[in-house]
């Protein structure tokens, strides 16, 4: 059921790759609730992926950028601001990636270069967007940036990898961006972490079935769905959640307040 919490509302949404993802599934809740959109992805993600087919479905175009490239999110916020006709109101940050865990490099062994490179992509880029937008004056008064995170970033989970280091970045640049942009426009500035969810990236991470098992144990309410990530990112663009900015905020069904589950013991008792 829509409710119209978004009609009028001009959002970007970066890292959809296809219908797994939760980029993909925000875009489309966003369309239901009357945001127009536009989607973006690296361009090698792009022919990777089947975006064009999100892209038709919910009239949008989509702009490459490689969010390493200052001139190319320069170029993704002018023909933004250019299809719209003026600055955007909102924009999912939904990156992540980290080259040791694709080549399964222990975490006491990382390449620094492929560090160097995962830290770029998934935390400094939500900085370089950021930067960019408030230079460019892209993101109208009151609007809403979202960046999607994992409780990895306060909690250790051994092959979460360097992932764990470039979320609690990420996190700590929501943070301070958010006070700079709310003190110059009323920018609030969110990162969502979420339960582990079947995407394509997260199923990369070697273990990823065994604890997506455990999370659903140790969850009151389960796990939550890309789905339902999608729904709470659209509760965090509407003007609903207006006051709220600077925040970490839990979406996981409970997990990160949960010490121990009864589920749990039972299972280790056996």
């Amino acid at each position: 059921m829509a409710y119209n919490l978004l009609k009028g509302k001009k959002g970007i949404i970066f890292g959809a790759l296809d219908e797994n993802s939760i980029a993909w599934k925000t875009a489309q809740a966003c369309h239901a609730e009357g945001a127009e959109l536009v989607l973006t992805n690296a361009p090698i993600a792009l022919r990777m992926g089947t975006i064009n087919k999100l892209a038709e479905e919910i009239n949008a175009p989509v702009i490459p950028a490689d969010v390493t490239i200052t001139e190319d999110i320069e170029n993704l916020l002018t023909k933004s601001m250019e299809h719209f006709g003026g600055g955007v109101d909102f924009i999912l940050h939904s990156i992540g990636m980290s080259i040791n865990v694709r080549k399964g490099i222990h975490y006491t062994e990382n390449n620094y270069e492929f560090t160097h490179k995962g830290l770029d992509i998934s935390a400094l880029s939500l900085h370089r967007v950021l930067a960019t937008a408030m230079k460019m004056d892209a993101i109208n008064e009151w609007g809403s940036v979202v960046a999607l995170t994992y409780i990895a970033a306060q909690r250790v989970f051994p092959d979460y990898n360097d992932m764990t280091d470039n979320k609690a970045y990420l996190e700590s640049i929501a943070r301070n961006f958010g006070y700079q942009y709310g003190v110059k426009k009323n920018v609030r500035v969110n990162t969502i972490s979420q339960s582990p969810t079947r995407t394509t990236a997260g199923s990369g991470v070697k273990g990823f079935d065994g604890f997506i098992s455990y999370a659903e144990k140790m969850s009151p309410l389960g796990n939550a769905t890309a789905q339902e990530c999608a729904n709470y990112c659209v509760s965090l663009f509407s003007d609903l959640t207006k006051m709220v900015t600077m925040q970490n905020l839990f979406h996981d069904g409970g997990f990160s307040f949960t010490g121990v589950s009864q589920a749990v013991i039972e299972q280790m008792e056996k």
